[in-house]
């Protein structure tokens, strides 16, 4: 792969979570949002190793873990494209994809 791309939507989903955990730590906040873009850098060499989404059961979308945290992406020709943070306990939106 040759990077891995954050959709405008994920990006907003990763703000709102590390605006959440800020109310109790700024410091915490920061550290798991560094760590989730750092989750995703592994992708650029192993692109297919996060298991395939329940949910949509198509091969080209996956996800990672991080924390309670499903971090979806879609694999699009040389490119992965992280689409969604979300809390494991919710259910994925329809239109994730």
């Amino acid at each position: 792969m040759s990077k891995v791309v954050w959709s405008p939507s994920a990006l907003d989903d990763l703000k709102i979570i590390h605006e959440y955990i800020a109310r109790d730590s700024s410091s915490y906040a920061n550290k798991f949002t560094e760590c989730v873009f750092n989750a995703t850098e592994r992708l650029l060499i192993f692109p297919q190793s996060g298991r395939i989404v329940p949910e949509i059961g198509n091969p080209n979308i996956r996800e990672i873990g991080h924390g309670s945290y499903r971090i979806i992406y879609e694999l699009i020709d040389d490119k992965v494209n992280v689409v969604a943070v979300v809390h494991g306990r919710r259910l994925l939106p329809d239109n994730i994809i």
